[in-house]
């Protein structure tokens, strides 16, 4: 069934820093079945010293934080000029992070479903990400 084939997910949310010539600065890791919310939530402790951190539309219930999502339209409302300007500035923004996360899956480990120990799923992420920011 399809919940037995999540057994072995494990979650990655990845912080880089464009101050720091677009290194990743924070790696958190967690359970596949845990919630994106729950884990930035875990997380939010090392964003506070940035003034501007973007997040895609799973995170909107962070935006009292300061996290800048994209506005959604609803099913009444539809997005005004001014708010799709501002979604597409976002979303050059966010590219940045997508490149990122692509120089992450070239490494299968996370690319892949892990079967190894949980225990050293963080550790191994950061020598990949030390690694990524290391070939710059």
């Amino acid at each position: 069934t399809a919940a037995r084939k999540r057994r072995h997910t494990v979650k990655i949310q990845v912080i880089y820093g464009r101050e720091t010539r677009k290194k990743i600065i924070s790696i958190r890791t967690g359970m596949g079945a845990q919630h994106d919310m729950r884990l930035a939530r875990r997380h939010l402790t090392e964003l506070y010293p940035y003034k501007i951190v973007i997040a895609d539309k799973g995170y909107q219930g962070l935006a009292k934080t300061g996290l800048q999502t994209p506005k959604k339209k609803s099913k009444h409302h539809l997005l005004n000029k001014q708010d799709k300007e501002a979604n597409r500035r976002l979303g050059k923004l966010r590219t940045v992070i997508e490149h990122i996360n692509r120089k992450l899956k070239i490494f299968k480990i996370l690319s892949l479903p892990y079967r190894n120990r949980r225990k050293r799923f963080g550790l191994r992420a950061n020598l990949i990400a030390g690694l990524i920011n290391a070939m710059g």
